[in-house]
């Protein structure tokens, strides 16, 4: 397997795509180019393509035709691991496992591998730390199932925090800050953007005026159109 080393741009050049026994194209012609560290808005409403074309930006789905590349090099079989292991997806819904929150955080990590340091740091890029000092076991608090004993907010800022304890260098933000009042997620975004190194792709139905986007792009009639300009 070829590993893709994420340092430049990502491109989608002329990108199509339709569902099979489909005629229909849900994306007609998508050009697309952001580099590395930049924080990106994707607008759309239901049903314009936006969750097709973050798939395929994640790798999960190939397109119809056109092409993908990352530094030049072009996304196919040979190297899509190694692209999809360099992503973070946080949605609107976030699973967790009826345990703590430090675990759920760690998500997949085994007890004794679980990074402190990196569990503190995600937690106060996420704006956890007064929830967290607020509850009598700290992170140790068991969620619930579903994590039906937490708000939605609060659910959504652990699947952040797990986005950032993974060390990823893409950050996709589903609709991931839509139960979060302005303020909060303000602070959220302006922690995450800090880092440079990381890549913010937000998928929404409305942009933030709080925030400082470097693109947004606006998905309609299967195309794709930069607002930013």
């Amino acid at each position: 397997k070829k590993e893709i080393n994420f340092s430049k741009q990502i491109i989608l050049d002329s990108i199509k795509f339709k569902y099979p026994n489909s005629k229909n194209y849900v994306l007609k012609n998508i050009n697309f180019l952001i580099n590395k560290g930049e924080t990106i808005c994707i607008l759309g409403t239901s049903g314009a393509g936006k969750s097709t074309l973050m798939d395929i930006l994640m790798g999960l789905i190939p397109p119809t035709s056109g092409k993908f590349f990352v530094d030049d090099i072009q996304i196919n079989q040979k190297n899509i691991s190694s692209w999809r292991r360099k992503i973070a997806h946080v949605p609107q819904e976030i699973l967790l496992l009826d345990d703590t929150i430090k675990r759920n955080i760690a998500f997949g990590t085994p007890d004794y591998k679980i990074d402190n340091l990196k569990i503190n740091l995600a937690i106060k890029i996420s704006a956890l730390e007064k929830d967290i000092d607020n509850l009598p076991k700290g992170i140790n608090t068991i969620v619930g199932e579903r994590g039906s004993l937490l708000s939605g907010g609060q659910k959504q800022r652990i699947g952040i925090a797990r986005a950032i304890y993974q060390n990823k260098e893409i950050i996709f933000l589903d609709e991931a800050t839509s139960a979060l009042d302005k303020k909060t997620e303000e602070n959220i975004l302006h922690n995450l953007t800090q880092d440079k190194l990381i890549t913010i792709i937000m998928i929404t139905h409305r942009p933030r005026k709080e925030i400082i986007y470097d693109k947004i792009f606006s998905l309609k009639d299967n195309s794709l159109i930069d607002i930013s300009k």
